[in-house]
């Protein structure tokens, strides 16, 4: 896949003044996060009910035109053992069928734990089940793109 790039070359891929997206694939929603511009902090925005790849494309990249976007990393389930299983590869799945509706580079950020701790915030923030439900999804994101911009900081630090 030619638009995906590891986190490494981000720094020198992204026009100064874009953002940064995080996504969170479920079966169910796709979760999204943002970047603020200075690319320090992820957003969570709502979720994108899934319904036909097509409509979900579009909802997507209307989100991330909307939000001046210049890359997106998405969360890779790995599984706790290292290796990719079914999850993973609808991962790259969708990857695949996105890249040829976008210029933007994709990049593929390991998220194993990152519902886990999202739940867990949610939980201490005092959010019912019923409404972590919701939130869940665009939570994880903001974990999966805090690792990245985390990563991007020391990389552009060192």
């Amino acid at each position: 896949m030619q638009n995906v790039i590891e986190v490494e070359e981000l720094a020198e891929r992204l026009r100064p003044g874009r953002t940064v997206a995080g996504i969170d694939l479920g079966d169910k929603t796709i979760g999204v996060a943002v970047s603020d511009a200075g690319l320090s902090f992820a957003h969570p925005r709502p979720v994108i009910m899934r319904k036909k790849f097509t409509q979900d494309a579009t909802a997507l990249l209307a989100l991330l035109a909307k939000e001046n976007v210049g890359a997106i990393a998405i969360g890779l389930p790995v599984n706790m053992d290292g290796t990719h299983g079914p999850r993973a590869q609808k991962s790259r799945a969708f990857v695949r069928n996105m890249a040829p509706l976008t210029d933007l580079p994709f990049l593929f950020w390991d998220e194993r734990l990152s519902t886990v701790a999202a739940e867990r915030t949610l939980i201490e923030m005092d959010f019912s089940r019923a409404k972590r439900s919701g939130k869940i999804d665009s939570a994880a994101a903001s974990f999966i793109l805090q690792g990245v911009l985390d990563r991007l900081r020391r990389l552009r630090a060192g």
